[in-house]
């Protein structure tokens, strides 16, 4: 019965983690607000899940796992060149930041709240982190411009495994160890974790990218190749420091990430789709172990010690690292403001508060509850607010949607400016200046390169483009384009033009499966397109209303006008063919191809 209510336990925790997942997008709020909540019902509220007596001793090893795996994809989002465009502040945040975050949070929860030393000092160093389990999602929701996501990804996920080795050498240095002072201790233990994790993590890392390269590795095996190798780094790097492999894991990521790895996108969703499953999972167990009696133990000096670490300290420390820096000040009030904590702060409190407890160390018990507030408290402030403070400072997209479109031609410049004319982002992309130059002549935004090329990721700001059209003469780059951006934009927002079967097995290839929606629903082709705008067809708005509805306006065209777009009230844009729902909406705006004799 046991191993019946284990496996009914852990398929509960998997299927409610991926369901609130979803939700969360849905609603577009950060997930690890419902996955708090449903943690404390599974939890202490309804008692399904007792974490220790479910998994007993295999609960640090699962957490600790997880959480290596975690901060390896999250190193894989880590691109050389974002260091490198923007190395002085990033240098400032994993080095300034820390020390400031560390010594404010230490000294504050010492002589406000009443920690000892050694609780006070574990306290500051887990509020370093701002874990990439909260920061990547944020990032995404909020479209937030390239260099402020750049800044805040890079700080969450370096300095996650630094906090998490930070805590160990302050623990170890009071248990075991008084020989020397905790300052050379640390120093040395640092230093020691960062040799090993980078002989190890560069090391494997350039070993496994040769394999790669050299196909020594079947592409069946290579995710699992992966996954293997992470817990060989990590494990072998807690051989020579505990907990070092955090940052081996995370340095290994990097390298793989930075590697023009072609496998590289396929192997990144695998480890992105992992992620997802364990931090829902972990994040539900880790929560359901807080009884709601514990944060009742928090006086009011707690909650103004929280206070100050969100309203004070971080931007104090923002600053302090950002003087003498080329950021403006919109992106200093945003990373002023943003700094979530996620599973790392929770899994290392989770891990050493029982401990100092045990040890009798004062203020032991409020370890837990205030990392734990401090999560909830950040997760939900600036889950909600990310989006609204980026759209006022202007460092993401105020339209909920941007298209891209691939080729230049004059009925995709003319489809361009329609659509600017909406207040719709475009963005128009060419391998030719040339055919550029109508559309730089209308001030419609373009983009002159090859739109697959490893530069351009470097260069471009995609961050409010939502739907991309590939609308060049070539139909099989169309597709490549589309599988290219498909994961990232998501399916159902890459579009090809349609084009004329030829043969009977043209379709096959290529296949189906990597395809973009074909636009228009194959009632229009490229050839189309070309023909009817040189005999003076044209892209045209109609306004609809109560009055006149989008039924209205169909009915008053001719057969022969296209459908192109539908925009709603909301400031949305959906293409034909309209998906189910598309139509249901409050609609504001229906953009047609039309013939000569129906312009208005």
């Amino acid at each position: 019965m046991l191993h019946q209510h284990l496996t009914e336990v852990m398929a509960s925790i998997l299927i409610v983690g991926i369901a609130l997942q979803w939700i969360g997008w849905r609603l577009k709020i950060p997930a690890l607000i419902l996955l708090i909540i449903a943690g404390f019902i599974m939890g202490p509220i309804t008692g399904w899940i007792n974490p220790k007596e479910d998994f007993g001793d295999m609960l640090h090893p699962i957490v600790s796992l997880s959480v290596a795996i975690i901060l390896f994809e999250g190193g894989l989002n880590l691109k050389w060149h974002e260091f490198k465009q923007n190395s002085q502040v990033i240098n400032r945040l994993i080095t300034w930041n820390v020390v400031a975050t560390f010594s404010l949070g230490a000294i504050a929860s010492h002589y406000l709240v009443g920690l000892s030393t050694p609780v006070a000092l574990i306290f500051g160093a887990i509020i370093i982190v701002t874990g990439p389990t909260v920061i990547v999602p944020l990032l995404k929701q909020a479209n937030l411009s390239r260099r402020p996501a750049a800044l805040l990804r890079w700080e969450g996920i370096i300095n996650d495994p630094v906090g998490a080795l930070l805590v160990v050498l302050i623990y170890g240095y009071y248990m075991l160890s008084q020989s020397e002072t905790l300052v050379i201790n640390i120093v040395m233990g640092l230093g020691l974790s960062l040799v090993v994790s980078l002989m190890l993590g560069v090391g494997v890392g350039f070993m496994m990218a040769e394999a790669f390269k050299k196909g020594k590795v079947p592409e069946h095996l290579k995710s699992p190749l992966i996954l293997i190798t992470v817990f060989l780094v990590y494990s072998l790097a807690n051989l020579a420091q505990s907990e070092a492999g955090l940052m081996a894991t995370t340095i290994l990521g990097i390298t793989l990430a930075n590697q023009k790895l072609n496998s590289l996108g396929e192997l990144r969703r695998f480890k992105e789709s992992v992620t997802i499953l364990l931090v829902s999972s972990i994040f539900i167990i880790l929560t359901a172990e807080i009884k709601p009696e514990i944060l009742q133990r928090l006086g009011w000096q707690s909650w103004l010690l929280l206070f100050l670490i969100i309203f004070a300290f971080r931007p104090l420390t923002i600053y302090l690292s950002t003087i003498r820096t080329d950021i403006d000040w919109h992106e200093r009030l945003l990373m002023a403001w943003i700094a979530p904590r996620g599973i790392v702060a929770a899994a290392v409190a989770g891990l050493f508060s029982p401990q100092l407890i045990e040890k009798g160390y004062a203020g032991a018990e409020l370890l837990l509850p205030l990392v734990f507030a401090l999560i909830m408290l950040t997760v939900v402030l600036h889950g909600l607010s990310i989006g609204w403070l980026a759209k006022k400072l202007n460092l993401a997209s105020s339209h909920p949607d941007g298209l891209m479109l691939i080729g230049a031609s004059d009925w995709s410049i003319a489809l361009a400016s329609e659509l600017q004319k909406n207040e719709i982002p475009v963005l128009l992309v060419d391998q030719h200046w040339e055919n550029l130059k109508p559309a730089r002549m209308q001030n419609i935004p373009t983009f002159y390169g090859e739109i697959l090329a490893e530069r351009t990721e470097e260069v471009l700001e995609l961050s409010h483009i939502t739907k991309l059209l590939a609308l060049t003469p070539n139909k099989s780059y169309n597709t490549l384009v589309c599988s290219h951006f498909a994961p990232e934009l998501g399916h159902n927002n890459v579009y090809e033009i349609g084009w004329k079967q030829v043969s009977e097995n043209e379709n096959k290839l290529p296949s189906e499966a990597i395809r973009g929606d074909s636009l228009f629903d194959s009632e229009a082709f490229y050839g189309d397109f070309i023909s009817n705008f040189n005999k003076g067809w044209k892209f045209q708005t109609t306004l609809l209303s109560e009055e006149f509805t989008y039924e209205d306006a169909i009915k008053k065209n001719t057969e022969d006008a296209l459908l192109i777009a539908v925009i709603t009230k909301s400031e949305r844009i959906f293409l034909y063919p309209f998906k189910e729902g598309e139509l249901d909406k409050e609609l504001k705006n229906l953009i047609l191809f039309t013939p000569p004799e129906n312009i208005e």
